[in-house]
């Protein structure tokens, strides 16, 4: 490890770019930053980007181009804006790209750093939800390669025999159930923006906060394990843990199972990616065990938490399924967020999204974009008729 390496931040302005930005900081011999990239938190942007020396930082939205301009004036940091200025960033020749963009935004920019063959730490759920299959055929392709850093994926990541995977009977991702766990249905209709996010174990941005709350994080995760790993999609279960202790397992044939333990804290995925195959090491609380006490496990509920089903119709189907699930998911959540639908509209604005969508065949990444920007229509002309 004594070797520098150089690091891409895609969405350096979220939690999953802090939290990486945390890391490198802590290991600043060892890692510089090349380039950073946000959507649009321009003053966020030019802080991190001063604070973490780096060369190059890309605002996504282009009319923000003179504002990240002037708040770099003097630093000798190279500022772009746009989705050109996104994939140019991920194109650098940096040896790590964190992919931590959220949403189908973050898309072409990761598939831009597959094709020059890069290690990606990939907290992008999207990219193998959308376009798992097309994804994966350029990381083939190209011998890029994916270290997950959402903490069940890594978990698996780091107890999966990779040898030895039809020796596997089950993978087994763990969810904390969200703050919604133990509510009735009745309860969850009337719930409000600010109980939503306050998640009881993790500290996430808005849109993923909500996610967890539907159980639809980890519907999206199911079909991203699914494409990470050789895995079929029946030998993959769902199951809460609502300490959040035990991030995933791995059940093989001969009984055994192997699981990943840590605490709740998103810097240690990533430290993991950054320096696999070797560990970095991380100051940070280590496991009390017996202030913990007990683990306890409990079965999704999907007829409280559709998210899941509707996940599992959308692999199970393939094609451009997946892609409208996410786009509909989007679309709902935003609109949550805003107070203009209910938080049980959600799923339902999803599924009948779902519903009203004809199955294709997925055929390149273009075909992704179209069908997102169909389903995220849709799903707003529901929006508006509801209201």
């Amino acid at each position: 490890m004594s070797v520098t390496k150089s690091v891409c931040i895609m969405g350096v302005t979220g939690s999953i770019g802090k939290s990486t930005a945390d890391v490198v900081l802590a290991h600043s011999d060892r890692y510089r930053v090349d380039a950073v990239t946000a959507h649009r938190n321009v003053s966020e942007l030019a802080r991190m980007a001063i604070e973490l020396r780096a060369r190059y930082a890309v605002i996504a939205d282009p009319a923000l181009y003179d504002d990240l301009k002037a708040a770099l004036a003097g630093t000798g940091i190279e500022v772009g804006a746009g989705e050109t200025a996104l994939i140019e960033a991920a194109e650098r020749p940096s040896d790590i790209v964190i992919a931590g963009i959220v949403g189908a935004a973050g898309l072409r920019a990761t598939l831009a750093a597959i094709r020059r063959g890069a290690v990606i730490g990939l907290a992008n759920k999207e990219t193998l939800v959308c376009a798992g299959e097309l994804m994966m055929e350029e990381v083939r392709k190209y011998g890029a390669t994916i270290i997950p850093v959402d903490s069940e994926h890594s978990a698996i990541f780091q107890v999966l025999d990779r040898d030895a995977t039809d020796k596997v009977e089950r993978i087994l991702l763990t969810a904390s159930g969200g703050p919604f766990r133990t509510w009735s249905l009745a309860d969850m209709a009337d719930v409000s923006r600010e109980q939503a996010l306050a998640h009881p174990n993790w500290s996430m941005g808005a849109k993923i906060s909500i996610d967890s709350a539907t159980m639809m994080n980890k519907g999206l995760e199911l079909i991203e394990a699914c494409r990470l790993f050789p895995v079929p999609e029946p030998q993959v279960e769902i199951l809460v843990h609502p300490q959040s202790v035990i991030h995933s397992m791995v059940e093989y044939v001969d009984g055994s199972v192997l699981a990943q333990l840590g605490t709740p804290d998103m810097r240690t995925p990533i430290a993991y990616a950054l320096g696999w195959p070797e560990r970095l090491e991380l100051k940070l609380p280590r496991l009390d065990f017996t202030a913990i006490g007990q683990f306890s496990f409990e079965a999704p509920d999907i007829n409280r938490f559709p998210a899941l089903r509707l996940a599992r119709e959308a692999l199970r189907s393939g094609g451009t399924l997946p892609i409208v699930l996410n786009a509909a998911n989007e679309v709902a959540v935003a609109a949550f967020l805003a107070g203009r639908i209910g938080f049980l509209d959600i799923a339902n604005l999803v599924e009948a999204t779902m519903a009203s969508h004809a199955d294709e065949k997925l055929v390149d990444i273009d075909h992704v974009f179209a069908t997102d920007a169909v389903a995220r229509c849709s799903t707003e002309d529901m929006i508006t008729q509801k209201a």
